[in-house]
């Protein structure tokens, strides 16, 4: 694994973009030099991140989400 995270992450595992390795291992998300641990998806080329609102779910039961813009930094908790 490289020392660089992912451009895109999602924590859902049914999501195309989510990777268990670089989850387990530990990444943290900068949003606008504000440190954020309520994300559940970024993209880093597009510069958004998604996060809940509040307790709210949808028909599935899945957590509501908005997508934020904004410059998104991240990195990974642990160093190789």
């Amino acid at each position: 694994m490289t020392d660089t995270p992912p451009d895109r992450l999602a924590l859902d595992p049914r999501s195309p973009f989510h990777d268990a390795a670089a989850i387990d291992r530990g990444v943290g998300v900068r949003f606008n030099g504000v440190e954020r641990d309520n994300v559940e998806e970024y993209s880093v080329g597009e510069g958004w991140i998604r996060v809940q609102v509040g307790r709210s779910r949808d028909r599935r039961g899945n957590p509501m989400t908005i997508k934020v813009k904004g410059k998104v930094e991240p990195y990974f908790h642990d160093p190789a």
